[in-house]
């Protein structure tokens, strides 16, 4: 049952990237007679199913946010090098994702590392059809987030720098500066010795999840700088901030969170107020 379960998972991904790739696609760049949004879905998925080979013969996943963050740079080099475009539709784009995937990659690598393991993997990484889908999923999840990047990169469309485009890097810049000022504010929690229960400090004491809210404003920043690049059915990028949003909000990020926040404080009087005071992911002042 669960190599059938990991087979339906894989066609599902596979279906949806690469209906994402035709459409995202569309009036882009050709590579070998193909989209070149194509090529780089496949390169996605490639990277991440050989990833898994050695993760799994090792019952690791000390390597799988790695490897996230290695397969974001190198389709992204990819998308670069192949397209042939050198302009600030495509160099911006491309380094907001190698700074954002360089430093996402290395913040949880540490973190996995001094952890020692990532609990979200004790039990699938002793299956391997239940380790496969992790990483297939991985796959899917750089591909879609960066999608409109990709877009904006491929596209035979160039447009000069507008004023579009300049709200969409303010975009990205703030929701950068959100998501890495709450990690670093969380790990440096973290590590202190006399640390309360729980954070209810700096920007967590605007936001529940502030670094979730910054990664949703940055990606949706990234699909308002590329929206000039786009026409017809490219626009199915308008994807990318749609599912960071959900795999946030309403799948692996919140609610996993929420529900282990909720049984470790949940008889906890400050943590009760601390929820009731907090939205859970739009900043706003906490409430007296």
């Amino acid at each position: 049952m669960p190599a059938i379960k990991a087979l339906v998972v894989i066609v599902i991904a596979l279906g949806v990237a690469g209906a994402v790739a035709v459409g995202a696609g569309t009036g882009g760049v050709a590579f070998s007679g193909a989209p070149l949004m194509a090529w780089l879905a496949a390169l996605a998925f490639a990277i991440n199913w050989l990833a898994f080979v050695p993760a799994f013969l090792r019952r690791t996943e000390r390597f799988y946010d790695l490897v996230g963050s290695a397969t974001f740079v190198t389709t992204t080099i990819a998308a670069l090098l192949l397209s042939g475009h050198h302009d600030a539709r495509a160099l911006v784009p491309a380094g907001l994702v190698l700074v954002w995937a360089l430093r996402l990659g290395t913040f949880l690598f540490k973190r996995v590392h001094e952890d020692g393991g990532d609990g979200r993997f004790d039990d699938i990484k002793q299956s391997a059809p239940r380790f496969l889908i992790a990483w297939t999923l991985q796959a899917l999840w750089v591909f879609l987030t960066a999608s409109a990047a990709f877009a904006s990169i491929t596209s035979t469309t160039r447009p000069a720098v507008d004023a579009g485009f300049v709200v969409g890097l303010l975009l990205w810049l703030a929701g950068f500066v959100v998501e890495v000022v709450a990690d670093r504010q969380k790990r440096a929690f973290k590590r202190d010795p006399q640390r309360p229960r729980f954070i209810q400090t700096g920007l967590w004491a605007w936001s529940r999840h502030p670094n979730y809210f910054g990664e949703i404003l940055l990606w949706t920043g990234m699909l308002v700088l590329a929206s000039a690049t786009l026409s017809g059915p490219a626009w199915v990028v308008v994807l990318s901030p749609l599912f960071v949003t959900l795999l946030l909000t309403k799948v692996s990020g919140i609610p996993l969170l929420e529900a282990r926040a909720d049984a470790r404080f949940g008889d906890d009087v400050d943590y009760q107020r601390y929820k009731a005071r907090t939205p859970v992911l739009i900043p706003r002042p906490p409430r007296p």
